[in-house]
């Protein structure tokens, strides 16, 4: 199938599941954040269960190809799994600032960064048990969980990308082992911080993927379009994506208006290509979609494009995503047509 369609990772939690308004007033949460859940501990996971049953739902009613859990049980994309690790002092925190300067309480590195049980494997078994599609799950980067914590253990940053990027390795080939089709990177603070990643960034995310036997992803972006609302004209850090060995790049056009000439320096990389504006609360026509795919056709053959939102959907209204899918989904099928694939 041409322009298959999925979500890059997160889809709205619902309401009663999770305080989406404070979720929405703080910075990504980098340490625990367990006041954000309205459901007490003992019915948390059954409560997160339910919650993610509807967004799979949600995304089997909007037509998707490729499902991912929506990480529903995540109060942000890379704390899920960085406060597991052992090393880490979550206890009593440190500060870093984020990639748009403000400090935020973080992880600290007290000792050696190791991975003492899988993290996501339930989940995804969890999510294989409600669909018979093709899959995806996704673990934060080694790079970037580096950027978000405070060092004070290795004595080089580098020291600490490589740590995490064995925790990240580990997890990978459990969650392929258990199931997952494609397992997904991101790495946002690639784009954020692209001197620190030109350095040992690249390395480490290569490190992640050594020897890993599966379709793997990387996701670089500008950062939440809730958060940070100004995107630049072009990435810093994306065509050195060309040296990694994942199999696909993610990235975002359609807020940034990006030129996608750009995407002819990632030649041998499937691209999922972020077609939905997540600032802008309008839904999208099918036809803007396919727009906005035709405007990748010059420089990616359509058969290497899958069709996504430009970031994960965590801070849209839950009918607002809902709606974007659609029009998403039916943008792909008016492609298809046109192309006759």
């Amino acid at each position: 199938m041409l322009f298959p369609t999925t979500l890059v990772g997160s889809y709205p939690q619902p309401e009663w599941l999770i305080d989406r308004a404070g979720l929405a007033k703080r910075f990504p949460p980098r340490v625990r954040a367990r006041e954000l859940w309205r459901i007490a501990d003992p019915l948390l996971r059954e409560a997160q269960d339910d919650a993610t049953h509807l967004a799979i739902r949600a995304q089997l009613d909007a037509g998707l190809d490729i499902l991912t859990d929506g990480e529903i049980r995540r109060e942000s994309y890379s704390n899920h799994f960085a406060t597991t690790l052992d090393g880490i002092d979550i206890d009593n925190p440190g500060t870093a600032l984020d990639r748009s300067g403000h400090p935020n309480p973080v992880p600290r590195i007290v000792g050696p960064i190791r991975r003492r049980r899988s993290v996501a494997v339930d989940d995804l078994r969890f999510l294989k048990r409600h669909t018979d599609h093709p899959v995806k799950m996704t673990v934060p980067g080694p790079f970037t969980m580096s950027q978000q914590a405070q060092n004070d253990f290795y004595d080089h940053e580098a020291d600490a990308a490589l740590a995490y990027a064995d925790a990240v390795n580990a997890e990978i080939r459990e969650l392929f082992a258990a199931g997952a089709d494609i397992v997904q990177i991101d790495e946002p603070y690639m784009q954020a911080r692209p001197a620190k990643a030109e350095e040992y960034g690249l390395t480490a995310l290569n490190r992640a993927l050594d020897g890993i036997v599966g379709t793997t992803a990387v996701h670089i972006c500008f950062g939440y379009a809730a958060i940070i609302h100004e995107r630049p004209s072009g990435y810093s850090f994306l065509t050195q994506l060309s040296a990694c060995t994942c199999n696909q790049v993610s990235l975002e056009t359609a807020q940034s208006q990006l030129d996608c000439s750009v995407l002819t320096h990632l030649a041998g990389k499937k691209i999922i290509l972020g077609v939905l504006d997540l600032l802008d609360m309008t839904i999208e026509t099918p036809e803007t979609i396919a727009q906005r795919i035709r405007r990748a056709l010059p420089f990616v053959a359509a058969e290497d494009i899958i069709v996504a939102p430009d970031c994960g959907m965590k801070y849209l209204p839950r009918e607002v995503a809902f709606g974007k899918l659609e029009a998403m989904v039916a943008g792909a099928k008016i492609m298809r047509a046109e192309l006759g694939g």
